[in-house]
């Protein structure tokens, strides 16, 4: 297929400007053909340089606009339902970034919704099942060389959080990726989270509840821990460790550049997500874009979406009560065909 792909980007705030950006110059089969922000002059600022876009500020035009066969959503989550639900009214194909729904009623809304229509349209953004190190883990378990997974330990750190930053966000926001990560990693769901509060960090700002250790169970007897600290003030890390019967394996530890000079040494460390998690977004756009021009839809579902947010939400509950909170899942409904 030779007839480049044309995406309708809804969003271009920090996200929506670098996908923008990934779909022009990085990857293969597609074009920018619209974009749509409430903030026209941000949307044009996102697409300077970039011929035969359109910039719009009303969602629905973008998704009409000529040459638009499917849509990649980067806008805040609380818009993601009303989104979703206009693409799939257009049959138009959809990779949408996590947050799916942020709440897990919105979410449900959304699978049935597909569900309703008998095939999949939605892949949600779920990146680090494509970063490679993360591939590699999943492969190991898969195999069963290292025998049953017993508990995963996760860190997640970042330099510092936005003013915006709420103690439950870091759930529903941050610890987010490593539900869905673990949710795919074992190939379990998760089933009650625990969330335990050490004093807060000198730097974190007033009020926030910042680090916190959180505690999943899965079905499958499995447990895993997760250290969120996001005003952790020296760099952006993320790693895993899965501890299984005959061994373990940990990720997240690569080194990056190293810096020698003034007689001493130092090695580089990730500030954000986007420069971390830079290959494994490549990745995913990727294998997006390819699927979408065969006809496929491919990746973390709406299900996944769904599942997410309403383990989050336990979470939240765990937070504000200090007990351990049930994740309670609404019945799956048959997986819709992904072609």
């Amino acid at each position: 297929m030779s007839e480049l792909l044309g995406v309708a980007v809804l969003g271009a705030g920090h996200m929506g400007a670098d996908h923008v950006r990934r779909l022009d110059r990085v990857v293969n089969g597609a074009r920018v053909a619209a974009v749509a922000d409430p903030d026209a002059e941000r949307a044009k600022e996102a697409v300077g340089g970039i011929d035969g876009v359109v910039v719009h500020t009303d969602v629905e035009a973008a998704l009409d606009a000529p040459g638009v066969a499917a849509v990649l959503i980067a806008s805040p989550g609380e818009v993601h339902e009303e989104a979703l639900l206009a693409a799939f009214a257009r049959g138009l194909p959809v990779l949408c970034e996590k947050p799916m729904v942020p709440d897990s009623a919105g979410a449900l809304r959304v699978v049935e919704a597909e569900a309703r229509l008998g095939r999949r349209l939605a892949q949600i953004g779920f990146m680090r099942r494509y970063d490679a190190e993360y591939r590699q883990l999943k492969s190991l378990l898969d195999g069963g060389r290292l025998g049953r997974p017993l508990m995963l330990h996760c860190v997640h750190r970042n330099v510092s959080s936005p003013p915006h930053f709420t103690s439950s966000m870091l759930v529903t926001s941050s610890v987010s990726h490593e539900i869905d990560a673990a949710r795919w990693l074992l190939g379990q769901e998760l089933t009650a989270v625990t969330v335990l509060r050490p004093r807060p960090s000198a730097g974190a700002p007033g009020g926030l509840l910042d680090p916190q250790f959180v505690l999943f169970e899965t079905e499958g007897g499995a447990l895993v821990d997760v250290e969120i600290f996001v005003n952790c003030g020296f760099g952006y890390e993320v790693r895993c460790e899965a501890v299984c019967e005959a061994g373990s394996a940990r990720i997240g530890e690569a080194h990056t550049m190293v810096v020698t000079a003034a007689g001493g040494a130092r090695e580089e460390v990730p500030q954000d997500y986007l420069v971390r998690f830079a290959d494994a977004y490549d990745r995913e756009v990727q294998s997006w874009v390819d699927a979408t021009r065969r006809g496929r839809v491919t990746g973390p579902g709406t299900w996944d979406g769904y599942a997410a947010a309403a383990v989050a939400e336990a979470g939240v509950r765990a937070l504000e009560t200090g007990v351990r909170a049930p994740v309670d899942l609404a019945p799956r409904p048959a997986p819709p065909d992904p072609s």
